[in-house]
């Protein structure tokens, strides 16, 4: 059953200049792992406001209410290429107020926008 579905784009030329005039910025919204490639490489804008996409349409799909933190939601990849959520904290705890045993999650970008559909299922 499908609990939610959330839905968000991020023009990338304005997220990367948010990025650029706040240098904390990235430190709230992503863990880590999410700003860096395996192999160590600093992960592109692009990806990054496709993760901020992410975890925008992951509120969403939860009701996007009050208290949720950027960094208990994590976009990773499998070695397939197939992106995943992995959620802690705050964003666990909504979770399972509304019953959410699993996560879809669709990233892209192009022609300077990134995208992301996240489904909450249960």
């Amino acid at each position: 059953m499908i609990i939610g579905v959330g839905i968000d784009v991020a023009e990338i030329e304005r997220f990367g200049a948010a990025l650029e005039r706040t240098p904390q910025l990235a430190d709230r919204l992503f863990v880590e792992s999410e700003l860096t490639l395996p192999s160590g490489e600093r992960r592109g804008i692009a990806s990054l406001a496709a993760r901020f996409a992410a975890k925008e349409a992951l509120a969403k799909a939860l009701g996007a209410p009050g208290g949720l933190l950027w960094s208990d939601a994590e976009v990773w990849v499998e070695e397939s290429g197939q992106p995943r959520l992995r959620v802690t904290g705050t964003v666990a705890a909504r979770a399972a107020e509304l019953g959410v045993r699993g996560w879809h999650v669709s990233l892209s970008h192009d022609a300077g926008v990134a995208s992301a559909v996240v489904i909450a299922e249960g």
